[in-house]
């Protein structure tokens, strides 16, 4: 008896052994299973959306020249390339007067010119004895030599306000080799009666300064106003 049942109890232990080997062979199979992809069980990847083409800057054209009345296109081209050339000396940038000492001085020859919206204002200016010792009432030559009393040509900044010999004045720097002396000789704007309009009705032809930029005494507060200070005022002949 006790070997049956010694013999039942060991068929016992080794049904539960077999079961046991069965089961540990049978679930590191199922951890062995790969996984599906989604891709392989047939799902399509979510398109991704085409990158938006960047528009390409496109640099703002520069704003057209004004036409000055009586004052070549040359010599206006030439005034804002000084003013460019010299943008970080100037506290004003879209405002500069022209002096073209090409015509008589019967000739309104002072430009002050709007660049922002193209507005110019024409005006009488007076030349030094020395750049015409004849008074002929034109320019013959220019000069930056200290005690020719000629006027000097090239890029000048409008400086700061003063009153001296001549009353309300501006001073003048010079900003090229041709009139590097200018602040020295005191070339500055100012008024002067012999600049006034009445000038040409009686005389024909305006007076001479010893230099300076002499405009008609009721025009100086619009040349004042339309510099202030540190805008360019370019004078050459054209």
């Amino acid at each position: 008896m006790n070997d049956l049942l010694t013999g039942t109890a060991s068929r016992r232990g080794m049904l539960r052994a077999g079961g046991i080997a069965a089961a540990a062979l049978f679930v590191p199979g199922c951890m062995r299973q790969p996984l599906q992809s989604v891709s392989s069980l047939g799902a399509k990847p979510v398109p991704q959306p085409a990158p938006v083409p960047q528009p390409t800057p496109v640099a703002a054209a520069p704003a057209p020249l004004p036409r000055v009345p009586g004052v070549a296109q040359a010599l206006v081209e030439r005034a804002v390339a000084a003013r460019d050339a010299n943008a970080g000396q100037l506290r004003q940038r879209d405002r500069i007067a022209i002096i073209d000492f090409t015509p008589a001085s019967y000739r309104s020859r002072l430009a002050l010119v709007d660049l922002a919206n193209g507005r110019v204002d024409k005006l009488l200016v007076a030349h030094g004895i020395g750049s015409d010792p004849g008074h002929t009432s034109f320019l013959q030559r220019f000069s930056n030599d200290d005690g020719s009393e000629a006027t000097c040509e090239g890029a000048f900044i409008a400086s700061d306000y003063y009153v001296g010999q001549h009353g309300r004045s501006q001073r003048l720097v010079g900003l090229d080799p041709t009139n590097s002396n200018a602040l020295a000789r005191a070339i500055v704007i100012h008024a002067a009666w012999y600049a006034n309009k009445d000038m040409l009705t009686t005389h024909g032809k305006l007076g001479r300064s010893q230099g300076c930029f002499a405009v008609g005494e009721a025009e100086l507060q619009r040349v004042f106003d339309h510099l202030g200070e540190g805008a360019l005022v370019y004078a050459a002949k054209s």
